[in-house]
């Protein structure tokens, strides 16, 4: 499982370069939206703790591709992608599409079908949500 998810994870990070973004900062930016959502919901989705969401923030912050907002409460953080963090992700988009759409290609149907279910198997399994 672990030579899988780096052999993707480099995969796309190669693909990725040109636009400047990694795969990590690219699921980011597309999973924090304009209104602004909470850092614990978008680390949920993720699938990461809220301490490595936020190591992996500094540099998007940095770029001025993502910003904090308060939220209902002092305690609440809420993260929005700006118009910068938008531009990248659209120049991303068509070279993660290409990736995706390689991989699919080399998987086949059938093979993109049954890795996702396993997968939606093990996940929901190890989030305690499997009978």
């Amino acid at each position: 499982m672990r030579k899988l998810s780096r052999l993707m994870s480099q995969r796309y990070d190669q693909a990725l370069a040109p636009a400047g973004l990694n795969l990590n900062q690219y699921s980011i930016l597309r999973r924090t939206g304009g209104r602004g959502r909470p850092l614990g919901e978008i680390a949920h989705e993720l699938g990461m703790d809220r301490s490595t969401l936020s190591r992996d923030l500094k540099p998007l912050a940095a770029a001025g591709w993502i910003e904090s907002a308060p939220g209902e409460d002092a305690r609440q953080r809420l993260l929005r992608i700006t118009a910068a963090g938008r531009a990248a992700v659209e120049r991303a988009m068509p070279l993660w599409r290409r990736a995706q759409d390689e991989i699919d290609q080399g998987l086949g149907a059938d093979g993109i079908a049954a890795l996702h279910a396993q997968l939606d198997r093990a996940i929901a399994q190890l989030q305690g949500e499997a009978p």
